[in-house]
């Protein structure tokens, strides 16, 4: 599951760039660019990820001003960006000890990046100590680095030490949080977001995150809830929708995920996907005929949808329409031949039409696909059984009867009394017949139609 962070606006009215892109365009007059300025374009750039027109912003302020060790630390963190940190480190290194905030944490960035953390844990201790009025603030800025380089361990143990300095620090909660997640502390995770909601109760990501945690948890009815509060806080937010109706999908509330289903598509700029979960809620419903119309409309859009294909013959095999389903599945066939689904719907399809080889054939294709299926297995069994081949029968049944944990295979052991007896071992034969004489009071009788000699 995806989580949100805290909310940040998209710097997109930056004037410094505006102004900077209409000079190079001809569209201006001033060419002239303070430091501070140069730097707020050069950082604009990097945040969006364009590295080259940053490092063109950057060698356009160092005519500006030739000497700038402001711009020199911007060049560092441009080397960062593009993976040269030997090359950054040293520009670094070169600026000396001037105590500036930024060039700190670039060197702490540096030197995880050159696998020198001692060196990096030593330079944080010594930032937090001179930043000691802002602890929090500080920490918080040292985990983004951690957490950059996927070293979680690091970033929650200043994301606590931030914490404890001050434990109102809503951004660094975020964080934190997602480190609790990481380490798969799930409950302090949610602590922490309710701490956050505790505190600021239109706090829509917490609301969004806690969601994910009880989604992920499959406590669907909590998942809501929390769902719910995002939606209301940000009724505009599309993937709070979205995760909101596949929640009342996975709660069986099929009316209620189709109204949610539909607002995201009102939403999204593409919906061939979206389209794909209208579909299967009302395939859940039995509303086929609607079912097809949207899997249609999802196919529509993506010709190579194998989820689409799928969904029409799997409503046109609810509707006993054989002949119409087996092209379709064939279609997904050629798309992915290696989904086992597909091969057993295809299996069901051709016995429809009474073509048992065809159907034998794709039922064995799905179980070498996956042979934790005990259904498929029975069905071939019982093709066996039909075919009076009882000894591959009985193998089937046997490999059925192992894969059902839960104990969902009606009369298997009324069909095994069946084949036992048909190869000569009675004795078997007498045991599975006990089996299935406890499962159903009917099974002596329907054994003796089965076999009246």
């Amino acid at each position: 599951m995806s989580r949100k962070l805290p909310y940040t606006p998209e710097d997109d009215s930056n004037e410094n760039v505006k102004r900077y892109e209409a000079f190079l365009s001809n569209r201006s007059v001033s060419g002239y660019f303070d430091v501070e300025e140069m730097e707020s374009i050069v950082d604009y750039y990097l945040r969006k990820g364009r590295t080259k027109e940053s490092s063109k912003a950057l060698e356009f302020g160092f005519k500006l001003h030739p000497n700038s060790a402001a711009l020199m630390s911007k060049r560092a963190k441009i080397y960062l960006a593009t993976g040269e940190t030997q090359k950054a480190y040293s520009i670094l290194e070169s600026l000396g000890e001037q105590g500036d905030y930024e060039v700190t944490l670039l060197k702490i960035d540096a030197l995880i990046r050159l696998e020198r953390n001692k060196e990096a844990h030593l330079l944080c201790k010594k930032l937090i100590d001179l930043e000691s009025s802002d602890t929090d603030n500080v920490c918080l800025d040292i985990a983004y680095i951690f957490l950059a380089q996927f070293d979680i361990e690091s970033a929650y143990k200043y994301l606590r030490t931030g914490e404890d300095f001050n434990p109102s620090n809503e951004e660094l909660l975020f964080e934190l949080a997602f480190c609790y997640e990481q380490k798969e502390e799930t409950d302090k995770a949610i602590a922490t977001y309710n701490k956050i909601i505790s505190s600021d109760p239109y706090a829509a990501e917490a609301w969004f995150n806690l969601g994910q945690i009880y989604f992920t948890l499959q406590d669907f009815q909590q998942a809501l809830i929390a769902y719910d509060y995002a939606r209301v806080i940000r009724p505009d937010d599309s993937l709070s929708c979205l995760q909101k109706a596949h929640t009342h999908f996975q709660l069986q509330q099929y009316s209620e995920a189709l109204e949610e289903y539909h607002a995201y598509e009102a939403m999204a700029a593409e919906n061939w996907q979206t389209y794909l979960f209208i579909g299967e809620c009302y395939e859940r419903m039995e509303k086929f005929t609607d079912a097809i119309v949207y899997y249609q409309k999802s196919l529509d859009e993506n010709e190579e949808n194998f989820e689409a294909l799928t969904g029409i013959a799997i409503c046109m095999l609810e509707q006993e329409l054989f002949n119409e389903s087996i092209p379709l599945l064939e279609r997904a066939i050629k798309l992915n031949d290696s989904a086992p689904d597909v091969w057993v719907y295809l299996a069901e399809a051709l016995t429809g039409i009474d073509d048992t080889a065809g159907a034998l054939i794709a039922y064995l294709k799905s179980i070498n696909l996956d042979a934790d299926q005990p259904d498929t297995l029975m069905a071939i069994a019982n093709i066996f059984m039909e075919q009076a081949e009882f000894e591959l029968a009985l193998q089937y049944y046997q490999e059925a009867l192992q894969c059902d944990e839960h104990h969902e295979l009606e009369n298997i052991h009324l069909f095994m009394a069946v084949a036992y007896h048909h190869t000569g071992n009675d004795i078997a034969s007498q045991e599975s017949l006990k089996k299935a004489m406890n499962e159903n009071l009917d099974a002596l009788k329907l054994f003796l139609e089965l076999c009246p000699e």
